[in-house]
């Protein structure tokens, strides 16, 4: 299975001052294209050894500091991030022939960020995080949909608010290199990265990868 792209180029002059900019337009770009969940982004971990793991999770925020996620930090995800708190996200923008890539450290948000995100979830969302003890194995789906009854009834909706797990929270992902990439003709596309120089006026250099 092949498909020939033939998208505009991307041109390095043509770029945005800052990569979070540059992410900005083509987010914005992605959202007017139709593209559904334009915040879906694939998450790539590793462990102590090296060995790595990915999955899709939603963005929830970004500006100038990074990229938000939010999970259970008992997941295999947040184990990993303990273990070695570095990580690549993906965003496949496929139906107009874009990525972006971003390598990075990661942190862990604030306990004020985490609640006023965990708030404005929608109820079952937030009974949902304590239902699950994420990737962890579990007897049946049964077990789990009991489990989540019984949260249910011990936070009927509008009634006490539901806290926030103590071992639930976000992420975020400070951004080392930002790759954008765009689909060309014959498979030379186009690789543009922005790689963190603080010596440089804007504190990123841009350079040109082969494709």
């Amino acid at each position: 299975m092949r498909k020939q792209y033939r998208a505009q180029g991307l041109v390095a002059t043509e770029l945005a001052a800052d990569p979070l900019r540059q992410f900005a337009h083509w987010f914005a770009d992605a959202a007017a294209g139709g593209i559904d969940e334009p915040n879906a982004m694939v998450l790539s971990t590793a462990d102590a050894q090296g060995r790595p793991s990915s999955r899709t999770v939603l963005l929830k925020s970004f500006d100038d500091r990074g990229f938000v996620f939010f999970t259970n930090y008992g997941s295999r995800k947040g184990t990993e991030l303990t273990e070695n708190p570095h990580a690549s996200l993906l965003f496949p923008w496929h139906p107009i022939a874009r990525q972006v890539i971003v390598d990075g450290g990661v942190t862990r948000v604030g306990e004020d960020e985490t609640e006023r995100y965990f708030r404005s979830r929608p109820h079952g969302s937030q009974l949902g995080a304590w239902a699950s003890a994420q990737s962890t194995v579990i007897g049946s789906r049964e077990e789990l949909e009991r489990r989540y009854a019984e949260l249910v009834a011990r936070y009927p909706e509008g009634g006490e608010p539901v806290p926030v797990p103590r071992f639930w929270g976000g992420y975020r992902v400070q951004p080392e290199t930002i790759e954008f990439w765009q689909g060309r003709e014959n498979r030379l596309h186009d690789r543009l990265r922005y790689r963190s120089a603080p010596e440089a006026p804007t504190g990123w250099t841009v350079e040109r990868l082969s494709p």
